[in-house]
């Protein structure tokens, strides 16, 4: 890991900004079926608003698949370049693009920071296979168990029987036999369309809805949830499990194991992080974008690292302060 520089704990609420323009930018797709307008729009609002952060930001994961809302690139920099502060970015302007075109809950705008060199880098996997928790369980899950005894272990971590233990999966096809095994163990199943960060960081969080979150989902919100459930104390193991025939050639080719399974502490290798995420839409964690005639009603999980502190901030962005400030980003 490289010498990152001075980290102020206070970045947080300058980071939260970038989700907060990105949200607002997402705001005016939702429900109108076209993520690759939205998630570009989203996606320039978050170039212009860290562009005003004293950071110097390298994209760790970037390069959406087909399907997929646009991202920054693999190696793109980001913020103040020459700031004292060297990091490592991984960035979802729209996690959930399912949920953002059709109107649903769940959509959520994203960022992750990490000191330079502390970030996983996946290489050419899009896909990861993931099982978080709570922090009693770090250390006692061993992944290579069934799905049976992996809920075994943790109602018993958790004091709570197999039947209370609620897990949330995506709802995907390649998740049919994890889902017949989670209900054949007894246990409940949450299925959502998108929105594994949501899941990832309420499996973390004690006394949530959610008591672990199972299976494959994307690897950039798998690297961004490892921070976040780093911060807060949380259990985080991770495979990288490619799923499309183009992904899986390229894993093969750059010679990467998709059997070994990576503990949270290999995915992100410094307490000194930073994790933003700020409703789109209504959902688990967050409420979603509200507009009146003279603001934005935002909300935002804030989490700090190097405090284990986590927040959730209020925030009402006058329209027209806004409006100025797009202008003078597009000038």
């Amino acid at each position: 890991m490289e010498t990152p520089g001075p980290v102020n704990p206070d970045l947080v609420y300058s980071l939260r900004r970038v989700t907060e323009r990105a949200a607002c930018a997402a705001f005016n797709w939702i429900g109108r079926g076209d993520a690759d307008d939205g998630g570009r729009a989203a996606l320039d609002a978050m170039r212009a608003a860290i562009a005003e952060i004293d950071i110097d930001a390298r994209v760790v994961i970037g390069e959406a698949t087909a399907g997929e809302a646009p991202q920054p690139q693999r190696g793109e920099h980001l913020g103040s370049p020459g700031a004292a502060f060297k990091a490592d970015i991984a960035v979802d302007p729209v996690e959930g693009t399912s949920y953002l075109v059709r109107g649903l809950t769940n959509a959520l705008s994203v960022l992750a920071v990490a000191p330079r060199g502390a970030m996983m880098n996946p290489g050419p996997a899009f896909y990861m296979e993931k099982f978080v928790a709570s922090a009693p369980a770090r250390g006692k899950i061993d992944p290579a168990w069934s799905t049976s005894k992996k809920l075994e272990e943790l109602a018993g971590i958790l004091n709570k029987d197999i039947s209370d233990l609620t897990v949330f999966v995506l709802e995907k096809p390649r998740h049919r036999a994890l889902v017949n095994e989670i209900l054949a163990a007894g246990a409940r199943v949450a299925m959502y369309p998108a929105g594994d960060v949501a899941g990832a960081l309420m499996a973390a969080v004690p006394g949530s809805s959610i008591d672990a979150l199972m299976g494959t989902g994307g690897t950039p919100e798998g690297v961004m949830s490892a921070c976040a459930v780093r911060a807060i104390g949380g259990e985080f193991l991770a495979r990288l499990d490619p799923q499309l025939q183009t992904e899986t050639q390229a894993v093969k080719d750059a010679g990467i194991d998709t059997q070994r399974w990576f503990e949270r502490d290999e995915l992100i290798t410094s307490d000194d992080v930073f994790f933003c995420a700020t409703g789109i839409t209504t959902g688990l964690m967050l409420e979603g974008v509200e507009k009146s005639k003279t603001h934005y009603k935002l909300q935002t999980m804030m989490i700090t690292g190097a405090s284990g502190e986590r927040q959730i901030m209020t925030s009402y962005l006058p329209i027209e302060r806004l409006a100025s400030v797009a202008a003078r980003d597009v000038a």
